[in-house]
């Protein structure tokens, strides 16, 4: 049992630090609310991986200063979070648990025990994996799923991409910054991507894109050297050097299996307008949450309703309902 100097009391506990984690966060706080944010990595989720945050409303170049990157937009979000009293565990949450008078007690790696009467669920979602032949032995030595992470080792080098959603686009015009030997392979006959990125990327004289292309298998020694591909024409192989795979995401809601939150069938937390879930007092926002349309704007959205309606929701148990 943790000692009493390992047990946090909150009005909420915010479970993730991405957009919208960190403006629930602001949100709430701004709302007086006691708000404590856990996160196990770094804040900001994965914005940290976007090397132009191009599209949030206002970032925009000014003169010869550029759009901010993810991860001085991330910084942003968490120093202001910050300044409106949140604070932040920066240890994993291993699990979530409801208690017998109806509050939430999370647990943390570090042994610390977080209870409050609401929970903001903004866990996000992890990249997923492709599982093709050799993708999980060269895991670290040439395959990656973050290009802004490791796209400088492989500066003029044979550079494979799979995708062909938004990540895919945007990270292969990231890598053909680096390199003028990118090819981007889909596996339809059309990117899922925003009209204007996929626009752009096809237009990048640096990037050929392939549709109706799988990838079989990864080859090497100790790094990636080879891949086998399937195209139209049928089988071949190819030289490469690294291969960055962004095959979707999957949403993380383990923590809260066990506290009766509906999921749709990928897997996404259900919400109503106000991001309650079905469980009461269990709010969600974000990538974790079933949605048409995941952007850093929306989970910054979705992270202002949910703190909003949680104080609304800790409002109506403490008896100051609004008529």
């Amino acid at each position: 049992m943790a000692n009493t100097t390992d047990t946090i009391d909150a009005d909420l506990i915010v479970l993730g630090s991405g957009p919208a984690g960190l403006t629930a966060a602001q949100y709430a706080a701004r709302s007086n609310l006691k708000v404590t944010v856990v996160e196990e990595m770094a804040p900001g989720g994965q914005a940290l991986n976007i090397d132009v945050l191009e599209n949030y409303p206002g970032n925009v170049a000014r003169g010869n200063t550029p759009p901010l990157s993810g991860f001085d937009f991330s910084r942003d979000l968490h120093r202001q979070a910050g300044d409106f009293g949140a604070s932040f565990v920066m240890e994993g949450a291993v699990s979530a648990r409801r208690g017998d008078n109806g509050d939430f007690s999370v647990a943390t790696s570090g042994g610390k025990i977080l209870r409050a009467p609401a929970l903001i669920l903004a866990t996000g979602a992890v990249r997923r994996k492709l599982g093709a032949a050799g993708e999980a032995e060269f895991a670290g030595r040439g395959v990656s799923y973050c290009a802004t992470c490791d796209g400088p080792f492989f500066k003029g080098r044979r550079i494979l991409v799979v995708g062909g959603g938004d990540s895919a686009c945007d990270e292969a015009q990231y890598l053909a910054r680096l390199s003028d030997r990118v090819i981007l392979i889909h596996r339809k006959s059309m990117f899922r991507a925003q009209k204007s990125l996929a626009e752009r990327t096809l237009a990048n004289d640096h990037i050929e894109v392939r549709f109706n292309t799988r990838l079989k298998e990864i080859r090497g020694d100790k790094n990636v050297r080879q891949v086998a591909l399937e195209g139209p024409a049928g089988s071949y192989e190819e030289e490469m050097d690294g291969v960055f795979i962004f095959a979707g995401s999957l949403p993380r809601t383990e923590l809260v299996k066990d506290l009766g939150v509906a999921l749709d069938e990928a897997g996404y937390v259900i919400t109503d307008q106000r991001m309650e879930t079905s469980a009461a007092g269990i709010f969600a926002a974000g990538d974790v949450r079933s949605s048409p349309f995941r952007q850093v704007v929306v989970a910054a959205g979705e992270g202002a309703v949910a703190a909003h309606c949680a104080a609304m929701y800790l409002d109506e148990l403490r008896g100051a309902v609004y008529s």
